[in-house]
């Protein structure tokens, strides 16, 4: 996304609460960045606006709603992708539903054979429904933003369209959502936004264990999380893991060479390491990193003119991709509880250090940015290829510059190293989540979409 459009959709936003305050009599013009297209055209390259309008009202809604860290975040992204992605696979002869192919998606609504759909309608209400269910402690204005979207987009989607065209496509996108929203409630991470930090959970204790980390020394965020289902089956069983360096104290060790090399790299970084580490810190407050990444993803269908089926295709596999990638990060994490650098550092290296960004409060290994990176990073070259170069602009309204890569390797690797600039990570957390993520993001590309 361009500098001129992300302004552009602080405009849209702004002028659909205002739409939401109007009276019902109001007729409120089409906003210029919405193109109305007939039911014929839901293939053309301005159909992906719609899919692309809802995915920056959910980074917003990421960042407003309460419970939304990172693998909740995902998780909502995911369910969004296939939401969409089943509301207009059928526009595409060739296409192919996730039903059977997703762990326990046994079901899934067909259009009627024979009638005519708008697809970008049936993509619109499929969002609108889905969105819905998944933030339903949305603010009050945030739920008026997501309505005015809803009627804005059926509006200019409208155009030339027969009634009852209009009326099947509203009620079959609906009824996707409603399938998938259900499927989305046994998955074991429905209430993950309403109890983050639950009580019941009780650290293992020893040495080499994490601990609640300054300042805010949280209890430990999602310890149930890794349990969750993934969306795609490991093709064979998972293995116990990878182990990291065994823990020490002493001087000779990996362990400790690893925690002094984040100790000697804080204290000596460069400017442009002290801009990658704030870069990509996502933390409390923000899109969040799996936010991130899916927000690159929409500012590439737009820049390269991506048609319906193709956008949601790409949405569905980096949804997919960045919340299998949390659940296997994360149950990691809770089955090895390692400490974070801050808390060997200060214990054992210098007791008056801190990390460049305030540490999360759940354990080090293997890293949840490298994870996320990994798996996100291997769907967009899988589709856009190895060699594709971007520019990351989402960031220039928080006052970054924009970031050029020459392929989404190097954004897997600097998301990754990141987290080593900023003190609160092991390089080996990284290496090993970039790792894991990886094969994650190649089980996703393995489906057939």
């Amino acid at each position: 996304m361009t500098i001129h459009s992300v302004r552009s959709w602080y405009i849209y936003l702004f002028f659909i609460l205002v739409v939401a305050a109007c009276s019902k009599e109001e007729q409120a013009p089409v906003p210029e960045n919405i193109i109305a297209v007939t039911e014929q055209s839901g293939n053309t390259p301005s159909a992906a606006a719609v899919p692309v309008s809802w995915y920056q009202l959910q980074f917003k809604l990421i960042r407003e709603t309460p419970g939304f860290t990172p693998p909740v975040a995902a998780r909502a992204l995911a369910y969004t992708g296939i939401a969409l992605h089943e509301a207009v696979v059928w526009s595409d002869r060739y296409g192919h539903s996730l039903s059977g192919q997703l762990n326990a998606l046994n079901y899934v609504p067909r259009p009627e054979r024979g009638k005519q759909y708008n697809w970008e309608i049936a993509a619109n209400s499929a969002l609108s429904d889905i969105i819905t269910r998944l933030y339903p402690t949305a603010s009050p204005a945030n739920v008026a933003l997501i309505n005015a979207l809803d009627s804005t987009n059926r509006l200019a989607a409208a155009s030339g369209c027969d009634a009852s065209v209009m009326n099947r496509s509203v009620d079959f996108g609906k009824s996707v959502a409603a399938a998938i929203y259900a499927w989305s409630t046994t998955d074991g991470g429905k209430d993950g936004y309403l109890n983050g930090f639950p009580t019941d959970y009780v650290p293992p204790v020893g040495p080499a264990f994490w601990v609640p980390t300054p300042p805010a020394f949280q209890r430990a965020l999602l310890p149930y999380w890794g349990n969750n289902r993934l969306l795609v089956k490991p093709r064979y069983p998972e293995t116990a893991g990878i182990a990291h360096p065994a823990f020490s104290t002493d001087t000779a060790a990996a362990f400790y060479k690893e925690a002094y090399h984040v100790y000697q790299k804080v204290n000596t970084l460069t400017p442009e390491e002290n801009t990658i580490a704030l870069y990509w810190a996502d933390g409390g407050g923000t899109f969040t990193p799996p936010g991130h990444l899916l927000a690159i993803t929409a500012q590439l269908i737009t820049e390269q003119g991506l048609s319906l089926t193709k956008a949601a295709t790409l949405f569905a596999q980096a949804g997919i991709s960045v919340n299998d990638a949390g659940i296997v990060c994360w149950k990691y994490k809770y089955k090895y509880n390692l400490l974070r650098p801050i808390t060997y550092i200060r214990q054992y290296i210098d007791a008056a250090w801190g990390p460049l960004i305030v540490t999360p409060p759940f354990p080090s290994y293997t890293s949840g940015h490298a994870s996320f990176s990994g798996a996100a990073g291997t769907v967009l070259a899988g589709f856009f290829g190895n060699h594709f170069s971007f520019t990351d602009n989402q960031k220039v309204p928080e006052g970054f510059a924009p970031r050029a890569f020459s392929n989404f390797q190097q954004m897997v690797d600097e998301a990754a190293v990141s987290r080593i600039y900023g003190g609160i990570h092991y390089e080996f957390d990284s290496e090993i989540g970039a790792r894991t993520g990886e094969e994650v993001g190649r089980r996703v590309m393995g489906l057939r979409y």
